[in-house]
Formats: structure tokens, sequence, C-alpha cells
């Protein structure tokens, strides 16, 4: 026979809901007026105090949810952006090579979305513009680096210390700085995944 539910804990798990949407609402409320505000006056000119007064929150609560502070209220954290490349490359259709899945993927981030809404074209001009945004922007690609060698292994039946590997990881980590500054982005992607192509043709 089960143990009983307690109300308490019937509940908590019925707040849980409730509190993840504030959450959620919380972080959407603090990226929204820091974004605006970096795009009106620029990120340097922007205190976090001012985006947490915009956001009508505190600094405090602002470092809660964004420990990464006005960098990751731009870019995001290193998990989220591992999370989706990863899935990228596990979840690809099963005519799909890797290289396609991760040219794909990267297709639609940033400089390279063909047709982006007015505030994402602000904010990848915001970023190329920034030496900051930039910098942390490449640093939370290349800090994929082991999670994309990893799964690229796992799909491909190889080893994950197979330095081949770890160089096409990091080529594809890099391609965002490197093509995401190019008067064409979405051409300099394709010349570098054809690049990719002649190196690792099996992938």
């Amino acid at each position: 026979m089960s143990a009983p539910v307690s109300w308490r804990s019937v509940g908590q798990e019925r707040a849980a809901p409730s509190h993840e949407r504030k959450k959620a609402a919380t972080r959407q409320g603090l990226a929204a007026a820091a974004q605006r505000l970096f795009v009106e006056r620029g990120f340097d000119k922007v205190t976090v105090a001012e985006i947490a007064e915009a956001a009508d929150t505190a600094v405090s609560t602002l470092f809660a949810h964004f420990p990464g502070g006005k960098e990751a209220l731009v870019l995001g954290n290193r998990d989220e952006r591992e999370q989706a490349l990863t899935a990228a490359v596990r979840q690809r259709p099963a005519d799909v090579s890797v290289l396609q899945a991760l040219r794909d993927f990267l297709a639609t981030r940033g400089p390279f979305d063909p047709d982006p809404e007015p505030e994402a074209r602000r904010i990848a001009a915001l970023v190329i513009a920034t030496p900051a945004l930039r910098a942390h922007a490449r640093a939370l690609w290349t800090s994929c680096e082991v999670a994309l060698t990893r799964v690229i292994a796992e799909q491909t039946g190889r080893d994950a210390d197979d330095l081949s590997l770890r160089l096409l990881a990091r080529y594809v980590l890099e391609i965002p700085d490197l093509a995401g500054t190019e008067p064409d982005p979405t051409a300099a992607l394709d010349t570098a995944f054809a690049h990719l192509q002649r190196g690792w043709p099996s992938l």
C-alpha cells in the first residue's frame, strides 16, 4: 500500500508550474529590458542597475537569473547553447549527415538567419559591433567543444578521444565568429562547411 500524499506535497506540486512560469517571466522581462536598452544606448553605456530598474526588479534578482551578468542577458548561457547544438546532431533525420545538421543548425543562429525578426537583426548587429559581446559569444561556442565532440563520436561510432573529431568540433565552433562577421555571412557559412566536408568526407 502506497504512502499517503500530504496536503503540503500536493500544494507544492501544484505550485511548481506557477513558480516556473514566474521565473521564466522574470527572465524574459530582464532580457527584454536589457536588449532594448543596449540597442538604444549601446552595451557599454548601460548598467545592471538600470536594467533591473527597467524590468522592475532588484539587481540581486538579475544576477540570480543571469549569473553571467550583462553578456548573458544578450547571449544566454553555455548550457542552453550546448543542449541546442547537441540536439541538432542527435535528432537529425536519418538521411542528414552530421556536418549538414550542424550547418543547418548554425544557419538559424544570429547573423546567419536569412529572415530574422527586426529585434533579432538588431541584436546580431549589436553583438558583432561590441567587442565584449563578440568575445563572450565566441567563448560560449568554444566552451561546447567537449560536448560536441562526444555527440559526434556517439553518432558515428568513433572514439571521443579521437583528435580528428576534436579538431572538427573546434573548427565548427569557430565558424560563428569567423563567418558571422563577413559581408555575406550565409555564403561564408557555406564556404566553411564546404572545406570541412573535404576534410571529413565521411561525416
